[in-house]
């Protein structure tokens, strides 16, 4: 039995709610100690930061900033953070599998529950997006020659407030509890007659703000490629990036209202009594289930997306070729974008629909699969007859290729009804699920941040441990994962926290072992940003083009001005910068030099650290019943917006000739990477070049 306590919904304090000391788990030490121990981490670097005298520099440049450039680094350091704490999750079901052939192993069941739960959440909503998110908030404005996103503030505001959801999450390790129900909190058993106490209320909340920062940023992004595009750059000549980060984040738009209203209900059934999805009174759990997967299944696709436009990036760049198909690719993405939201039956064919409809889907869930093999087929023709560079990004690319495409075959036999039967709600459809998001999003992730690092920090990442980092996670994956098929086939359902068949304990011990080469992976990956800070200036990246790129945001310094581009390019042509190079090899002279003039950029603002604040405190008085919190939580955030809406100031200037010092570093830096003469700053050569 679990030594884990349930705080039950009828110990009310008129003050704290349903908080009390019981809701600290005192009596098992493995929380506390985690907790503990980032606890003291924190407040170390926190320490740190004051005692030399750096808060004001943070809070400056970073807490407040509404620059992308900096709002995309925070989210994926909020991702790279939470992925930390999500595999170590995984590495105690990988460990508590191994050991539990015949005993209960070291984890009590409701741990075990709340990890598995907890691990599901923090990898798709707090590593995955966050990752995505951030590389989409860097590089989209860049690409499309712009100086920032359409709605700079509302950005730090959607990063906040994820941030808010990931910290609820961990607050719940050490107060309360998390859900026990797995990530995607299925009803009756997420119901208050079966979770009574507050785990399943931290998910919702967590998720229902995070969602909020999520759908935002979507409309941000749909809003800037749309309708903020440099000089010429029509549809057709957007980087593939572009083209991948529009569908997914349509798919944001179109899909998280979803995610909000099933939530939404669920909160009623649990907070007020209604009946949406009980086993009574009318309720139906079944329309959870086809809710939570209308939006679940577009989030897989708006998690791959732009992982699929990063790798479209890093394989034309390092075959030194054009992307192949370019008007296919386009038409692939979008097929996907619309596709994706006709297959999420198949997440449940042993509902009982009747074979027509799961014969419907299954096709749907086939056909989605044209596209992606369109795409395929385009990077492999992309690297064929080009001079191929295996960096490790490039590592990063093909190793996924190879991946991604034995998962893909595995969805499709899963979309076929009879084999999806037999195979449901085992460890094959762990291994598959693992098999498409971890080479897609992981691999995409590691190498987008790889690729775009020098543009925002100005010096390239260490290769030799960037190499070993790709060569531990691969193996890793298959030594962890491939068992998983096995024991699938052999009839081992997913969740089980202890097991008596001894067959399966050697395939589970083979997984492990797996999970802890990924670990090696990850510590080269920690030693790589820590060896490479070190050698930072050896690693300078001073030509702002350290991959020979074929795209705008190289044709900024590294890292980029905070106006991004002196003058807005004037794109002629697929691939604007590569365009413009060859121009000016072929020349032997930079463009002409541009007229300089005031560049108007948006303040800094904390509404966004400010409103994340409010949504804490808001977040966890909903959690805990204590409504004079929620009060002030609500009221302290809709100040913070009143506040925001009346400022007179927004915006600040640069002058023309800061703009023009600033580009004058960059065509010095242009001409001595092209090998051209460079003009000085009264010369008549010059400009965006």
């Amino acid at each position: 039995m679990s030594t884990l306590r349930t705080v039950e919904t009828d110990a009310i304090s008129p003050f704290f709610g349903k908080l009390s000391w019981d809701s600290i788990p005192f009596e098992n030490p493995l929380p506390l100690v985690a907790f503990g121990a980032a606890g003291l981490l924190i407040a170390a670097v926190l320490w740190w930061t004051w005692k030399e005298g750096h808060f004001p520099y943070l809070w400056r440049e970073w807490i407040t900033s509404v620059d992308h450039k900096r709002i995309g680094v925070m989210y994926c350091i909020l991702a790279a953070v939470m992925l930390l704490r999500g595999f170590s999750d995984a590495l105690l079901m990988r460990s508590q599998q191994a050991i539990a052939m015949g005993n209960p192993g070291y984890l009590p069941p409701d741990h075990y529950d709340q990890v598995f739960t907890a691990h599901g959440v923090l990898m798709i909503f707090f590593v995955a997006m966050p990752f995505m998110v951030g590389l989409m908030n860097f590089a989209v404005p860049l690409q499309l020659g712009v100086r920032d996103v359409a709605f700079p503030t509302l950005n730090s505001v959607s990063f906040w407030l994820t941030a808010v959801g990931a910290l609820l999450v961990n607050i719940s390790l050490v107060i309360g509890e998390f859900a026990k129900t797995g990530w995607v909190v299925y009803p009756p058993l997420s119901e208050l007659r079966f979770s009574p106490g507050v785990g399943v209320d931290y998910y919702i909340w967590a998720l229902q703000i995070a969602g909020v920062g999520t759908l935002l940023s979507g409309v941000n992004l749909v809003t800037t490629i749309l309708k903020m595009r440099a000089p010429g750059m029509g549809y057709t000549r957007m980087p593939m990036f572009c083209w991948t980060s529009l569908a997914t984040n349509l798919l944001i738009v179109a899909a998280f209202p979803i995610l909000t209203a099933t939530l939404a209900m669920l909160t009623l059934d649990r907070y007020l009594d209604f009946h949406f999805f009980t086993n009574e009174l009318g309720g139906n759990q079944m329309m959870f289930v086809n809710l939570i997967w209308a939006w679940g299944h577009p989030e897989v696709y708006i998690l791959v997306l732009p992982a699929f436009g990063i790798f479209s990036e890093v394989v034309s760049t390092f075959s030194g070729k054009p992307l192949f198909g370019y008007r296919s690719m386009i038409a692939a993405t979008m097929a996907i974008c619309l596709l994706s939201f006709m297959v999420w039956l198949h997440h449940f064919f042993t509902m009982g629909a009747g074979a027509d409809v799961n014969g419907f889907f299954g096709i749907s869930t086939m056909i989605i699969a044209v596209p992606t093999g369109v795409k395929v087929f385009n990077w492999i023709f992309t690297m064929y007859g080009g001079r191929i560079r295996y960096t490790s990004m490039m590592l990063w690319s093909v190793g996924f290729i190879v991946t991604f495409v034995i998962g893909g075959m595995t969805g499709v036999l899963l979309a076929i009804p009879p084999a999806d039967f037999v195979l449901h709600n085992s460890l094959f459809l762990v291994a598959h699920f693992h098999n498409i998001v971890i080479p897609a999003v992981l691999f995409g992730a590691f190498a987008g941040l790889t690729y775009w690092w020098p543009k925002a920090f100005g010096f390239v990442l260490d290769e030799k441990w960037g190499k070993r980092s790709f060569w531990f996670w691969i193996t890793g994956f298959y030594v962890a994962f491939m068992p998983l098929y096995v024991l699938g086939l052999m009839g081992m359902t997913r969740r089980l926290g202890h097991y008596d068949v001894p067959e399966w304990q050697p395939w589970l011990i083979a997984a492990s072992a797996g999970a802890l080469l990924i670990t090696c992976g990850i510590a080269c990956q920690i030693i790589m940003i820590v060896v490479s800070i070190r050698n930072r200036e050896a690693l300078a990246d001073v030509s702002g083009d350290p991959w020979d790129g074929r795209t705008l945001e190289w044709i900024t310094t590294s890292p980029p001005p905070v106006f991004n581009f002196a003058v807005l390019p004037d794109v002629r042509g697929e691939e604007a910068y590569w365009g413009l190079k060859s121009t000016a090899r072929e020349k032997k002279r930079l463009s002409d030099r541009p007229e300089y003039v005031d560049v108007e950029m948006p303040k800094n603002s904390p509404t966004g650290v400010v409103s994340a604040f409010f949504a804490t405190v808001l977040g966890f008085a909903l959690i805990w019943h204590i409504w004079w919190m929620v009060i002030l939580g609500f009221l302290g955030a809709w100040a913070t917006f009143v506040v925001f809406s009346w400022r007179d100031e927004t915006e600040y200037d640069i002058h023309a000739a800061d703009v023009a010092e600033a580009d004058d570093e960059r065509r010095r830096a242009k001409a001595k990477l092209l090998d051209v003469p460079h003009d000085g700053p009264n010369g008549t050569e010059g400009a965006p070049a």
